[in-house]
């Protein structure tokens, strides 16, 4: 056991309990080797999700209230919620680690007008060299670091291959999508404060125009897939090629919630879910 605790704003962070949500067995430090297993495992242990949002529930982003619900709560979280956890974990193993916010450019066709900062990611420096961890972005996260100062290196992962470029100072994420580099997210190069994710997190949680108020949309990311839900379209593609894809009922929308993603909800709330998936899927 390690023994390690960061306090947070009502109790403990328990470095423990959080090495066991995720399935990690190491002796952690603060370098590339932690910060590799962590950003693989996390994503495959605690699915990306937003049931909260869809359901008209307020998102808690302190460490207390992120550890009972990723950690002991057997929930997820999106971007603010997954990447603030690690943030906690990754400070109380010594790291030396920023956060950043920028603006999700996936899947929206060109021309879209500018999208709100509403994504989290953190720079992590090690032996001075910055790297970009992120494990909040759904159905296209990473799994692994990417070096942040390796302009346009393709960096292959088990999944995609991503690379880094830029837009004037900003950051440019791209992933290669069949054959072809599909933009992911611009980040600002300023360092983001807390409060500028107090200030995101309550407009993509409460604003009428956030997706995440109409759609339900989880994802889990382990070494060998990608298995993701998106209103009723369930999506499994396999690292190595191949992709299943299934729409499902109401009643088997609630219960993937569960089975297939492994959250901890009660039969209201996936229900509820569920009912909010099918009629988006819909149009009703």
């Amino acid at each position: 056991m390690h023994q390690l605790q960061v306090s947070a704003a009502a109790g403990e962070l328990d470095l423990d309990r959080y090495f066991t949500r995720i399935g990690y067995t190491g002796s952690p430090r603060p370098d590339l080797e932690t910060l590799r297993a962590l950003t693989a495992l996390h994503p495959a242990a605690i699915p990306f999700e937003a049931v909260d949002v869809l359901l008209g529930r307020p998102v808690d982003l302190s460490l207390a209230a992120l550890q009972a619900k990723l950690i002991d709560g057997g929930r997820g979280g999106y971007c603010f919620e997954q990447n603030s956890l690690l943030k906690g974990v990754l400070g109380a193993l010594g790291f030396t680690v920023e956060g950043l916010i920028g603006r999700v450019l996936w899947m929206l066709p060109p021309g879209t007008p500018p999208t709100p900062l509403t994504h989290m990611v953190l720079r992590v420096t090690i032996g001075g060299e910055r790297w970009l961890a992120d494990v909040g972005f759904g159905s296209c996260v990473p799994g692994a670091p990417l070096r942040l100062d390796a302009s346009g290196t393709e960096q292959p992962t088990r999944h995609e291959v991503f690379r880094l470029g830029s837009e004037g100072a900003w950051t440019l994420l791209e992933a290669q999508i069949a054959g072809a580099w599909q933009p992911v997210y611009l980040l600002s190069p300023e360092r983001a404060l807390d409060i500028d994710y107090v200030a995101a997190n309550w407009y993509t949680s409460t604003h009428p125009d956030s997706k995440f108020r109409s759609e339900l949309r989880v994802a889990v990311t382990t070494p060998e897939r990608r298995t993701t839900l998106m209103n009723n379209r369930l999506t499994i593609r396999e690292a190595r090629g191949g992709m299943e894809r299934r729409f499902l009922g109401e009643p088997e929308i609630a219960a993937a919630l569960v089975s297939t993603f492994g959250l901890r909800l009660d039969a209201e709330s996936a229900r509820r879910a569920a009912a909010i998936a099918a009629a988006a899927a819909t149009g009703h």
